[in-house]
């Protein structure tokens, strides 16, 4: 399905989303592949229990089988039958910074995957397409890292305390009074990982008695914080409002089960950018309903924060919209900003609340000061309150990278999912061998990529996910574009049966979508 909005209500600009249908071929021969694996995998089980073939898993000692299994069988099985064979498209280790090139330590197993063994060499300048470096901050010289190593002499490394203790310094102070000018909102606080802003910030902000309505396709971190608040959950359809609008008006008729009394709270969990998907949130529709039933909305901007936005403020500015129509502006530091750590902005009331009831303020470790002036350094840049227009620039070299490499792709056949204005492109693999197949070949032409498959995704939807960045270059881009290609033909993975008619620039009625055909 081709997805276009462009509504002159709550739309300023074309929304386009691509997911094409799987083919019916295509899905059927992934199902038989992972049949053909799972066969295989209890075969080679029998020969494990009968000592035929040596058997390497994890499994529980003799005097343990009366009890309670510790090894959940069926990821077991898949983990020892079905990851292990392709085990050696993921974890590998780097050795330089992760910019638009990097070093990559080689490897091999003599045992299928069980062990590996480090050869010595280093496979250098692999170009990076798997990073979340989105405006090209990871580098290991420039300003950021000249203002990280005077700040590394003054304070040290780290901090060995909480903020409300020893470890409140004046930089924390300055990092979020900056993050509150940056996202247009009354006051921030920075946290020093971004899971938990997500997963220890919703419990303090919900709790039994209050109804959560989440995506279906929401990060880990924002399903653990939203099971671990105790309150009800329910979820409503990937980026589907008519989905959401009728959970709501449920929520509103019929109230709590059993005592039909009101929700205390209804709180909505959304992304900016959807880390598999590379689908942009229906913002202005979300926040219209919001605002129709009176509920809250919590945004996770950890992808969009500086990769959409003409100055780099994420889906909130992507869309022209006020922050202050958003009750929870959540984001992280680890992408665009190349550091680590979280925020969370919004009203001061809400700050406040925050700094004395959530778990991660109260008992977890202050930022380190080199990410915190890694952060206000890189920040400064792309708002231009450093004297230059670097900032600017590497937000619209992200823009138009984006834009060039999923229109080459879709021009090659290659099933793409997403927005036209993602940076996270998924390129759609199905089969469980193409997997691990795509990766190797991949990196046998000096391309680093991240395949995907279950459970980070639904089992017959295996894709390489390539994430863009300002730092990369067109000719690297070209080179990228080449062996995708390639390996492309090689593999038979240009599935597409159609390419995309233009965009018709006529109004549409936000809760249609619309489908384009050939």
């Amino acid at each position: 399905l081709n997805h276009i909005v462009h509504n002159g209500g709550l739309y300023k600009r074309p929304f386009n989303e691509a997911f094409e249908e799987t083919p019916m071929l295509v899905a059927v021969l992934t199902y038989v592949g992972y049949g053909v694996l799972t066969l295989f995998g209890y075969l080679r089980d029998f020969m494990r229990q009968w000592k035929i073939e040596k058997c390497q898993n994890a499994t529980e000692r003799e005097e343990q089988k009366d009890f309670v299994p510790l090894y959940q069988d069926f990821e077991n099985f898949y983990n020892r039958n079905l990851y292990m064979r392709i085990r050696d498209s993921w974890n590998r280790p780097i050795c330089s910074v992760p910019g638009a090139k990097v070093d990559m330590m080689e490897r091999v197993s003599h045992d299928y995957n069980w062990t590996f063994t480090y050869t010595g060499r280093v496979i250098k300048d692999i170009i990076n397409m798997g990073s979340y470096n989105y405006l090209g901050f990871a580098q290991k010289a420039g300003t950021c890292q000249e203002a990280a190593a005077k700040v590394l002499s003054q304070y040290g490394a780290g901090v060995c305390s909480t903020r409300q203790e020893m470890g409140n310094l004046d930089k924390h102070e300055e990092l979020e009074k900056l993050v509150a000018r940056f996202l247009g909102v009354e006051s921030a606080m920075a946290y020093g990982m971004g899971f938990a802003t997500n997963s220890m910030n919703i419990p303090a902000l919900v709790g039994k008695g209050c109804l959560i309505l989440s995506d279906e396709l929401n990060h880990a971190s924002l399903v653990l914080g939203a099971r671990l608040s105790g309150a009800t959950i329910r979820i409503f359809k990937h980026n589907n409002m008519q989905s959401l609008e009728k959970l709501l008006k449920d929520a509103i008729v019929h109230g709590q089960p059993r005592t039909r009394r009101p929700w205390k709270k209804i709180l909505i969990l959304v992304e900016g950018i959807y880390s598999m998907e590379g689908s942009i949130v229906r913002l202005p529709e979300v926040i219209a309903l919001k605002k129709k039933y009176k509920s809250y909305l919590y945004l996770d901007e950890a992808h969009s924060i500086g990769a959409l936005g003409p100055s780099g403020r994420g889906v909130v500015e992507y869309f022209g919209l006020s922050p202050e129509d958003v009750d929870v502006m959540m984001g992280t530091f680890t992408k665009s900003f190349g550091a680590a750590g979280g925020y969370i902005g919004g009203k001061k009331e809400l700050i406040d609340y925050l700094r004395t009831y959530s778990h991660s303020a109260v008992y977890a470790t202050s930022l380190s000061p080199p990410v915190v002036e890694q952060i206000i350094t890189s920040m400064k840049c792309i708002m231009g309150e450093d004297g230059t227009n670097v900032g600017k620039a590497r937000v619209q070299q992200l823009a138009e990278n984006t834009r060039y490499f999923r229109r080459r792709l879709k021009e090659m056949g290659f099933i793409i999912y997403g927005n036209e204005d993602s940076p996270v492109v998924p390129l759609m693999l199905y089969m469980p061998a193409k997997i691990g197949a795509f990766g190797r070949e991949m990196l046998k032409r000096n391309i680093g990529v991240v395949v995907v498959g279950f459970p980070a995704t639904p089992i017959i939807e295996s894709r390489a996910r390539f994430c863009l960045s300002a730092a990369h270059t067109k000719e690297m881009l070209d080179t990228a574009l080449k062996e995708i290609n390639e390996v492309g033909d090689l593999l038979q993975l240009k599935y597409s049966r159609h390419r995309l008619v233009p965009l018709l620039d006529r109004p549409f009625d936000e809760t249609t979508y619309e489908e384009t055909e050939d």
